[in-house]
Order: C-alpha cells, then sequence, then structure tokens
C-alpha cells in the first residue's frame, strides 16, 4: 500500500491491440508501452497509477465504482468504442465524486461522424485527444494538477 495519490488508468475494448492495430490512427506504442511510460511519470509527480484493460464494458463500470471507493485523486478512461455507446459507463461516471479524465489517442471528431458523440464527455470532468499516446501523459498532469 502507498501513501502517494491514486490515479487509475482504465481502458475499453481493442486497446490491448494498440501497436499492430491501424497504426496510421492509434500510432506504434503498445499499451505496455503506454503503462511504462505512465508508471515513470506518475513516480516523478509522486503519484500512484493502476493501470487496466478490459474488452469488457461491466469491468470498466466495476473498476470506476471500485475508484470511487477507493478514494482515487482521479480516472483516466479511454472507453474505446463504448465512448459512443455506452450509457452505463456515462452513469457509473456520474455515481462517483471522483474526477474522470476522459482520453483518446485519436481525435474523435477528425474522424467518422458515429464517433462525435461521446457519453463519456458528458459525464467527465474533460477530455484529451488527438495527441497519440502523449494524450495519456498529458492527462496524468492533469490528474496531478487535481491536487492544488
Amino acid at each position: 500500500m502507498t501513501d502517494q495519490p491514486l490515479v487509475m488508468v482504465l481502458n475499453g475494448p481493442n486497446l490491448n491491440l494498440l501497436g499492430s492495430r491501424e497504426p496510421q490512427i492509434y500510432g506504434h506504442a503498445t499499451m505496455d508501452d503506454i503503462a511504462a511510460s505512465l508508471e515513470e511519470q506518475a513516480a516523478g509527480l509522486g503519484l500512484a497509477v493502476d493501470i487496466r484493460q478490459s474488452n469488457h464494458e461491466g469491468h470498466l463500470v466495476d473498476w470506476l465504482q471500485e475508484a470511487g471507493a477507493r478514494g482515487a485523486l482521479a480516472v483516466i478512461l479511454n472507453a474505446g468504442a463504448l465512448t459512443h455507446t455506452s450509457i452505463a459507463i456515462h452513469d457509473a461516471i456520474k455515481a462517483i465524486s471522483v474526477p474522470v479524465i476522459e482520453v483518446h489517442l485519436s481525435n474523435p471528431h477528425a474522424r467518422d461522424e458515429f464517433r462525435h458523440t461521446s457519453f463519456v464527455a458528458r459525464a467527465a470532468k474533460g477530455t484529451i485527444s488527438g495527441f497519440g499516446a502523449a494524450s495519456y501523459r498529458l492527462a496524468l498532469d492533469a490528474a496531478g494538477a487535481l491536487r492544488q
């Protein structure tokens, strides 16, 4: 157990395929690459990170509720395609007092029209998108700023 503020980093469907899935859109960094970068950055910020990925909507709902129960400082959430479809994730965000920062590797508004709607954004504190793997690092900086 650590005394450092906790930031949970939750990743949804297909993000386990980063690095090989449409690298022209999502880049070449793998989820392991992103996790290693976040762990290093978190140590420098005096934060603890708990990084998870699931292809199942219910896991993301459970983990959001867990973040609330654990009193996390923030959640960084890349819900993948569930961003555009999941009222359950929206409701889970609204049910906790932990600020959620929505993250996307690509810019959904520069892509297919169905990606322009985000149920996550309607409940999140903020959104960072379009900066590839750096979107996660920017979100961790934002999470760290919540301590002030």
